[in-house]
């Protein structure tokens, strides 16, 4: 394995999209990842286009780990994630709070057992409070977090983005909080806990920008427009495309691109101010210019100009755009049984330590007795617990 976290070990225990994206953005990067799995597998497992008991959704979240599925209710189960915990550099739950003590593997045992131990925990809303014995999915953090009421509709009404946002915000932060845990790790000796909330990580997600106007505490300015609200796409000839142009020098190549120069010169229009003061003036003469060209024709003009511009891609247009295809966005990793299966090549580029696409999402417990075997047990007890419900192979 390759990456600039080959050597780390990860035991991986979470399970929908929060944790095993996390998970899965480290395997990328060279870690090996071990995904432990109840005898019912993971409920993503059917979400989605399936192949089996692989999903296209369990597929993007578990690529690159190897499957051991065990009942952590049965003594068995209890033993083998001992050993596991005694093996691993990284463990990454996200049960509710309360619910790795009950099974006796809370971060003050983990430590114990194991002083080297990053315990990475995912909760919806935090270890405590108020909210903290609520059950959490995407739609509920995007409402309380504030990343609902950036969507308003034409009646002001809060909408939710049609993506799991938050969950995936929050596997880019235990992400990178892992990594940075790690390197404190490397330094000082010394293994921590980690605790992200969902919510937590969603409002640092939307603060830059859907809270700029609740920054300044003492004697505040006067409030500026909604970022969200001045966000729209424009109609082309033949579909649509998105445009932007926060600077001088932006807005300018916007309307050459479109041979508007009386626009990019017209010292009205110099500054954000200048524009917004006199959007009337600009605006529907712009939209009339975009309107009236194709979006192959807009694309030529932004990419000559240096404007800020691009398509509206339809989902599967996406896969064939062509700046995609350069940048060899989307990887084809081989699934056995389900055949070839795309998936996002790793974003981030290391020029010393490659990450790579990771390999064949695991079937439910598919490497069990080899990672078993690994840990030092023997057959016969891979064959014990086997029989008594411990273990499924």
């Amino acid at each position: 394995m390759t990456g600039p976290l080959a050597g780390i070990k990860v035991v991986d225990l979470s399970q929908i999209v929060s944790g095993p994206m996390a998970a899965a953005l480290l395997a990328e990067q060279g870690a090996e990842v071990i995904k432990v799995e109840s005898p019912g597998g993971d409920p993503v497992r059917g979400l989605g286009p399936k192949k089996g008991d692989r999903s296209s959704m369990f597929i993007a979240v578990n690529r690159g780990k190897q499957g051991l599925s065990i009942d952590l209710k049965t003594r068995g189960g209890r033993t083998i994630l001992e050993r596991l915990v005694c093996w691993a550099d990284v463990l990454v739950e996200n049960f509710r709070p309360g619910t790795m003590e009950r099974l006796g593997f809370g971060a003050e045992r983990c430590a114990e057992l194991n002083p080297r131990l990053i315990f990475a925990s995912i909760t919806g809303f935090g270890q405590e409070g108020p909210y903290r014995n609520i059950r959490v999915y995407d739609p509920v953090v995007q409402a309380v977090s504030g990343l609902a009421a950036t969507q308003t509709d034409h009646d002001g009404k809060p909408a939710l983005i049609r993506s799991l946002i938050a969950d995936k915000v929050t596997a880019l932060t235990m992400a990178q909080a892992i990594t940075a845990a790690l390197f404190h790790r490397e330094r000082t000796g010394v293994a921590q806990r980690i605790d992200v909330a969902m919510v937590d990580a969603a409002l640092a997600f939307n603060w830059p920008d859907g809270m700029y106007n609740y920054s300044f505490v003492d004697d505040p300015p006067t409030g500026f427009p909604e970022y969200g609200a001045m966000m729209r796409l424009w109609a082309a000839a033949d579909g649509q495309v998105a445009i932007g142009f926060m600077q001088d020098i932006e807005f300018q190549a916007m309307m050459r691109s479109v041979g508007r120069d009386d626009l990019a010169d017209d010292p009205r229009l110099k500054g954000v101010a200048g524009r917004m003061q006199h959007q009337k003036l600009w605006a529907p003469e712009l939209a009339k210019e975009l309107a009236a060209r194709t979006r192959a024709e807009l694309m030529a003009g932004f990419i000559r100009e240096g404007a800020v511009g691009g398509l509206v891609n339809s989902l599967p247009a996406v896969i064939d755009d062509p700046q995609i295809i350069h940048n060899d966005s989307v990887a084809i990793v081989d699934h056995g049984s389900a055949g070839r299966v795309r998936v996002a090549r790793p974003a981030a580029r290391f020029a010393a330590s490659p990450a790579k696409p990771g390999s064949a999402a695991p079937t439910r417990g598919e490497h069990s007795p080899e990672i078993l075997a690994a840990l030092g047990f023997s057959e016969s007890q891979i064959t014990a617990f086997t029989a008594d419900g411990s273990l499924r192979v």
